[in-house]
């Protein structure tokens, strides 16, 4: 699967409030996403530093970490928070991340695990 498609049933699982794309009382509600993406052995970095390449500009996000696994060599956890669930979905037409996507295809073994979240603020994130 690739990241498109990784990303696409992220977003696609989740039950939706009364009023989608919205929290209490009408206001905006945030996107998140927490994915646990395997590394073609010994690959990990190079996936890595292609992953943390395409996200200077992606209008949205509020936060895009890339994290090693203490763990396991080859894995990398992914989270991502985003203004809304259209913001994430319009970044993947976004060119730097449609060239990330496509350099870093090849480097990746799979997607072990994937969580779709609703964020309700934190450290540099707004209140939901």
């Amino acid at each position: 699967m690739d990241r498109r498609g990784f990303i696409a049933s992220l977003i696609a699982g989740a039950a939706l409030p009364a009023l989608p794309g919205h929290g209490f009382g009408g206001a905006p509600r945030m996107h998140g996403l927490i994915g646990k993406m395997r590394a073609q052995p010994g690959q990990r970095a190079a996936l890595a530093a292609i992953l943390l390449e395409g996200t200077a500009a992606m209008p949205g996000c509020l936060s895009y970490i890339v994290a090693e696994d203490a763990a396991d060599a080859d894995v990398l956890w992914i989270t991502e928070v985003w203004d809304g669930t259209a913001s994430h979905e319009a970044s993947l037409a976004l060119p730097a991340v449609r060239e990330a996507i496509a350099k870093g295809r090849p480097l990746i073994a799979g997607f072990e695990s994937q969580v779709r979240t609703r964020p309700l603020g934190g450290q540099g994130l707004p209140a939901a």
